[in-house]
């Protein structure tokens, strides 16, 4: 596994911390395979994460957004008591993913069919936040001063 010191980073940079202990905690994140999952982009502002959470019902899972942490949950009742598997290939224990969502995403909803969890994310910049066109006045050069530098005589 390759580290990564951020330390020249966060000496020449102010305001984007949070990126840079985004970017150390995921280095050093242990990625669980279960349950598999997909992200997709639909479209510039819009965005889907497909879990594969086969026997699970909608009852058995939590989604839950806290700030900008998505956190999806599944804890099934053990149903399996009492049966005796010669394979057991269906992997029914609990998890728990969690997702960094970027500033103004939203989760859209949810839906489970055919034990596919489909999480819709949409992005939604606030008015203020999106780019403006500054309109130029016209104006007279009368109010700029010239500076004389130390070399000038």
């Amino acid at each position: 596994m390759r580290t990564f010191d951020l330390t020249p980073l966060y000496r020449s940079t102010v305001g984007f911390d949070r990126v840079f202990d985004l970017l150390d905690t995921a280095g050093k994140a242990e990625t669980g395979g279960y349950p598999p999952y997909n992200i997709e982009r639909l479209d510039e502002d819009d965005y889907r994460i497909t879990l594969a959470v086969a026997g699970f019902s909608d009852a058995d899972i939590d989604v839950e957004l806290h700030e900008n942490t998505l956190t999806i949950t599944g804890s099934r009742q053990d149903a399996d008591e009492g049966r005796q598997y010669l394979h057991q290939g269906i992997a029914g224990r609990s998890f728990e993913r969690r997702f960094q969502l970027a500033e103004h995403v939203k989760v859209a909803g949810a839906s489970l069919v055919n034990g596919l969890l489909d999480i819709e994310l949409k992005r939604e910049i606030p008015e203020a936040k999106k780019p403006r066109k500054i309109a130029i006045n016209g104006g007279d050069a009368t109010n700029i001063k010239v500076l004389k530098g130390a070399d000038a005589a």
